[in-house]
Order: C-alpha cells, then sequence, then structure tokens
C-alpha cells in the first residue's frame, strides 16, 4: 500500500540529498538538525575557511522549490555575523516521478530539483 511521505520525511529526504553533496565538497559536519522550522540545519566544517551554516528548505514544487522569507532571512544573517559564519541556503524540489500532482510516496521513484546553493551571506 502506497504512503504518502509526512511533511518530516520529506523534509529529510532532502536533508539527505543535501548532506550527500556537502560531502562531495569536502565539508564536515560540526551539527546536524533535522527538525522541521529548526535553523540552521547543517553547521560546515572545512580546514582554511570560516564556518558555514546552511539552511534547507524543502518542497514538492520542482519547477520553484520554496524561496526563504527575507524578513526572516535578515535576523538570521545577524546571528551568523556575530559567528563569523557564512550562510547557505539549499532550496530543493521533490516531486512523485509518475506525476507531480502526486504526492511523494514511500519507497517509489521521485525527482529532484537542485541547483546550487545560494550563498546568502558570503
Amino acid at each position: 500500500m502506497l504512503r504518502p511521505l509526512t511533511a518530516q520525511e520529506l523534509h529529510n529526504l532532502g536533508m539527505n540529498i543535501i548532506g550527500e553533496k556537502l560531502q562531495e565538497m569536502g565539508y564536515e559536519f560540526v551539527a546536524i538538525n533535522s527538525k522541521l522550522k529548526k535553523h540552521p540545519q547543517y553547521v560546515l566544517y572545512k580546514k582554511g575557511e570560516p564556518t558555514i551554516f546552511v539552511l534547507v528548505k524543502v518542497s514538492s514544487n520542482i519547477q520553484q522549490p520554496e524561496r526563504y522569507d527575507t524578513i526572516w532571512m535578515e535576523t538570521f544573517k545577524e546571528h551568523a555575523i556575530q559567528q563569523n559564519a557564512k550562510v547557505w541556503f539549499a532550496a530543493i524540489g521533490i516531486a512523485n516521478a509518475e506525476s507531480v500532482e502526486l504526492p511523494v510516496f514511500k519507497d517509489q521513484p521521485y525527482y529532484v530539483a537542485f541547483d546550487s546553493f545560494e550563498k546568502v551571506l558570503a
């Protein structure tokens, strides 16, 4: 029986995809927070570079993955500046492979839309 992913499961799937990309880029994870609406999701380390906070937003829209709230982001950027950290934003869309009208089902094929990290505070 097909079971749609919960919002948390969809978020976790997106987190795993982004986490793999970050590892491929050579980053180590100082901290990971996969709870919905808790930021940042990743705190990264790479020798010789400042700390990077990565915010991940997962949606089921692969045409236009969700944007961040600009007013909220200004507050978060202030926090990052105090920590001497960079801020990256990862908007990732995940949709059902058969029809974008259907939800993503557990253990079923899906499409991923992710171009690159948006460097909000470099």
